[in-house]
C-alpha cells in the first residue's frame, strides 16, 4: 500500500520539488498552496507520476483549516505517514522598523503552523508505529544574519522543536529532523535577484555572487532536486535511526 505524504507550501518553489521526488517514488501527495492554480498543479503531478492527490489551500494561519485538511486526508488516505512542513515567508528590516504584524505572520506561518500540524498527524502515527516529520528549516536556523529578526527566530524554533519530536517519537517509529538550505533557485529567489540589483544598482551576477552566495563556500545555488531527494531518504525505512537532527545543505556556510 501506498504511503501518503502531506507537504505545506507544496504547489511552488522548494514544497513542488520535494512534492515531486515523493511523487516519483510514488507516494500518494496531499498538496497545500496559496496559487489560485493549485487545484491543478496537484492533478497534473498526480497523472504525470500516476499517484494519488489531494489539495487544500488551508492557510498556515487558521488553526482551524490545518485541522480540516488533516482530516480530510486522512479520510482519503488512511494515514499520512510524512508530514513536510515547507510553507514560510520572509520580511526583511531592520529591527527598529521590523512591523509587528510580519513578525507574528513569520512566527506563525513557519513555526506554529507546524506545531499544529504535527499535533494532528501525531496520533495516527503512533498508533501505526510509524511517522516521518520533516521540517525545512533553513541555514538560518543555525547561524544569524542580520535584518531578519523574524525569519531566523522562526528557523531557530523549529530547529528546537524537530529535536523534541525526536524524542517523544522515538518510542514510536516516529522519526524528526530539520533540513536546513543555504539559497535555493526558485522562482522567489530569481525575484529577490532582480529587485536587489535594481535597488542597489548591482548586477544580477554581483548580487548572486556578492550578496547571496558570499557565505557559502560552494558559490553554487542548492539545487530542489536535492533538498527532495534528501527529504525522501530521511522519509524511508533507512533512516529509522536518524532523528532530532538540523541538516545543513548550504554549500558549506555553516563550515565556518
Amino acid at each position: 500500500m501506498a504511503r501518503t505524504a502531506l507537504i505545506t507550501g507544496s504547489t511552488s518553489g522548494i514544497g513542488l520539488g520535494i512534492a515531486t521526488e515523493f511523487a516519483k517514488a510514488k507516494y500518494n501527495i496531499v498538496f497545500n498552496g496559496l496559487e489560485p492554480n493549485g487545484a491543478e498543479i496537484a492533478a497534473n503531478v498526480g497523472k504525470q507520476y500516476g499517484i494519488e492527490t489531494m489539495f487544500f489551500p488551508a492557510n498556515m494561519l487558521k488553526v482551524d483549516e490545518l485541522k480540516d485538511m488533516v482530516t480530510k486526508a486522512t479520510e482519503k488516505f488512511g494515514a499520512i505517514d510524512v508530514l513536510v512542513c515547507n510553507a514560510g515567508i520572509q520580511y526583511v528590516s531592520p529591527i527598529e522598523d521590523f512591523p509587528a504584524e510580519k513578525w507574528d505572520a513569520i512566527i506563525g506561518i513557519n513555526l506554529t503552523s507546524a506545531f499544529h500540524l504535527t499535533k494532528a498527524v501525531w496520533p495516527k502515527m503512533k498508533e501505526q508505529k510509524f511517522g516521518r516529520i520533516i521540517n525545512i528549516a533553513s541555514a538560518h536556523g543555525l547561524v544569524a544574519s542580520e535584518f531578519k529578526s523574524a525569519y531566523v527566530t522562526s528557523k531557530h524554533g523549529i530547529v528546537g522543536l524537530t529535536k523534541v519530536l525526536g524524542l517523544e517519537g522515538a518510542p514510536f517509529n516516529i522519526t524528526a529532523n530539520a533540513i536546513c538550505p543555504g539559497y535555493v533557485k526558485t522562482p522567489l529567489v530569481d525575484k529577490q535577484i532582480a529587485d536587489q540589483a535594481k535597488a542597489h544598482n548591482m548586477s544580477e551576477a554581483d548580487v548572486v555572487n556578492k550578496v547571496m552566495l558570499y557565505k557559502q563556500a560552494v558559490k553554487d545555488f542548492v539545487p530542489v532536486e536535492t533538498l527532495g531527494q534528501l527529504a525522501l531518504f530521511l522519509a524511508s525505512e533507512g533512516a529509522k535511526t536518524i532523528t532530532g537532527t538540523a541538516m545543513p545543505v548550504d554549500g558549506g556556510w555553516n563550515a565556518q
